[in-house]
């Protein structure tokens, strides 16, 4: 069995809104490739929010409607990007135990 801290927390949840995890030694595998690859849209995804985030608080005009959605994408992003730290901080942690 692999032990807690070698497993990597994957970017997204299961069915439940459990986190998700991987068991492989393989980081070229079909499912950490994935991962790799879900993990730079999250970050790009949210790279692109925040340039969008500074144009609409800088809109004297934004409407409630508007700064609502803001919210809650801002929210989702900064989720993701929080799964995204907690994977690798443990990542981290497990090389330098080896």
């Amino acid at each position: 069995m692999t032990a807690h801290s070698e497993l990597r927390l994957l970017p997204w949840s299961g069915p439940d809104g459990k986190p998700c995890y991987l068991s492989t030694d393989d980081n070229n595998s079909h499912l950490s490739r994935l991962a790799d690859t879900t993990e730079a849209i999250q970050v790009g995804l949210a790279d692109n929010l925040l340039a969008h985030a500074l144009v609409v608080l800088s809109d004297q005009n934004a409407t409630p409607d508007e700064l609502r959605a803001l919210s809650t994408n801002l929210v989702g992003a900064l989720r993701d990007i929080l799964r995204i730290a907690a994977s690798r901080s443990r990542d981290l942690s497990a090389r330098a135990v080896h």
